[in-house]
């Protein structure tokens, strides 16, 4: 009997050290990514105070914000790629088409995505709405030929309703009841009708995420990575009119820096947003107009913060709230009137910064602010460091974990960005942008100019510093 004893606690102390190791796949927390389209930090809990974003600020209060987080890219397609692959890539929409096409071919080995290294480590993933670029995962003419995946192997369902939209493009850039982007010149840029939420796609990507998440919650011998995005507030900017309505009367605060700059910059001219029906009109001429566009986002920010509040209401009445991991994320910012651009796709500060909140079961540090300055690269990484599976070596990005269990003393690290024709580096103090021909701009954060004045003549020095770790990055 004694020798039986004592051989039972002999073995604990291993049994103890494996299993936190390896935690059994029934013991592994769940993951639920809410991914946010256009989603600049134009949120009350991030300081922009007319926004009605309660759900979205409720959730802040239990988690850490990172106030300081930079994508990695301007666009859709290119900064969900860095996402979803822990990776720098292509500076394409197509990012992970191009990835899938060489899936296919064969001739090389390609990293697992991260949704699929969670399905290897014994993960159900499930994807709804827009999580890669084409919602649905999907590729030909309308987004919807199965025969051509955005993202092989990664995902155990990708789901896309579509309902009166039709098919996933038409719900990409939809309006309400239906209507969808045929010629842009006669879409409205934006708009407000009467009605529920059920009138505009973002509401059918919701009660399918709704849904999975019932189903899912109900199965205690696998976790779940769920990963759900919402389409607004890109454009073209509808919402029902009753969240137009909260904003009818709030003034707004002034648009910073709106001229056109002046010199060579990484400036564009609003392509995107240019192609729609404006009647004729322009916010850099109209500021009554200019006005008019702001409403409408934030009318699209307060629908799209009430679909995120669905969510996360269901997740905590199946529960599972008890054992998840959650994410939000803005695949990247956009510019309301900064620098004269009216969209994204320039290397400025906000074409980059997007919104950052996480939250993990028994966390210590609840209704924290960091401004650690972090990247989209960083969420793979830490998605693995807090559901305790092994972290791939082919990441870029590093676990936040620390910062999320030290955020008032962490600094973070440089966050690197790029387009097809330049690439920058962002520091605590200063944004520096490398054109490929050479041509350099450099702006101090700190100062109230900003990045409306070039300096990088009068610091030749922090530019060969900043050049050299932008160069050791290789994005």
């Amino acid at each position: 009997m004694k020798r039986l004893i004592s051989f039972t606690f002999g073995i604990l102390p291993v049994f103890f050290i494996t299993n936190f190791k390896n935690p059994k796949p029934s013991q592994r927390l769940n993951v639920l990514l809410i991914t946010v389209d256009d989603l600049r930090p134009e949120l009350k809990s991030f300081g922009a105070n007319y926004i009605i974003s309660p759900n979205i600020d409720e959730f802040a209060t239990k988690g850490v914000s990172f106030l300081k987080h930079f994508v990695n890219a301007p666009s859709c397609g290119p900064s969900r790629y860095t996402l979803l692959t822990g990776l720098y890539g292509p500076a394409t929409n197509d990012a992970l088409f191009i990835r899938a096409k060489k899936i296919k071919q064969g001739n090389e080995i390609i990293n697992p995505s991260m949704p699929e290294w969670f399905k290897t480590k014994g993960y159900t993933t499930v994807s709804v709405g827009k999580v890669s670029h084409h919602p649905g995962g999907k590729g030909g003419v309308d987004w919807n030929d199965s025969t051509i995946i955005e993202m092989p192997n990664a995902w155990d369902k990708n789901l896309m309703p579509v309902l009166e939209w039709e098919h996933p493009r038409g719900m990409m850039h939809g309006l309400a009841h239906g209507e969808i982007r045929i010629n842009t010149r006669k879409m409205d840029v934006f708009q407000k009708v009467e009605g529920d939420d059920n009138i505009y796609p973002d509401a059918a990507i919701t009660k399918e995420a709704l849904n999975q998440l019932n189903e899912l919650s109900e199965d205690d011998q696998k976790p779940f990575f769920l990963a759900v995005g919402i389409i607004k507030p890109h454009l073209p900017f509808g919402a029902p009119k009753s969240y137009y309505d909260r904003y009818a009367n709030v003034v707004l605060p002034p648009i910073a820096h709106r001229e056109k700059p002046e010199g060579r910059t990484t400036w564009h001219g609003s392509g995107e947003f240019n192609q729609y029906n404006r009647w004729g009109k322009h916010p850099n001429q109209d500021s009554v107009f200019a006005d008019e566009l702001r409403r409408h986002y934030a009318a699209c920010v307060s629908y799209a913060d009430a679909q995120v509040g669905k969510i996360l209401t269901e997740l905590k009445r199946t529960g599972a709230d008890k054992n998840t991991v959650v994410v939000l994320w803005g695949d990247h910012g956009w510019h309301l009137g900064e620098h004269a651009i009216w969209g994204k796709h320039s290397l400025f500060e906000e074409s980059l910064h997007s919104p950052l909140i996480i939250h993990y079961p028994k966390m210590k540090n609840l209704n924290i602010k960091t401004n650690a300055i972090v990247e989209t690269l960083d969420i793979f990484p830490t998605l693995c460091d807090l559901t305790g599976i092994e972290t791939p070596t082919f990441v870029q990005g590093v676990s936040l974990k620390q910062i999320l269990e030290n955020p008032r003393e962490s600094s973070g690290h440089t966050a690197i960005a790029y387009k097809e024709d330049a690439k920058t580096i962002r520091t605590k103090t200063h944004r520096l942008i490398h054109h490929s021909d050479g041509f350099v701009e450099l702006y101090d954060i700190r100062t109230a100019e900003k990045e409306t004045k070039n300096i990088a003549d009068q610091h030749p020095d922090l530019v060969n510093l900043l050049m050299k770790e932008l160069k050791a990055k290789k994005p």
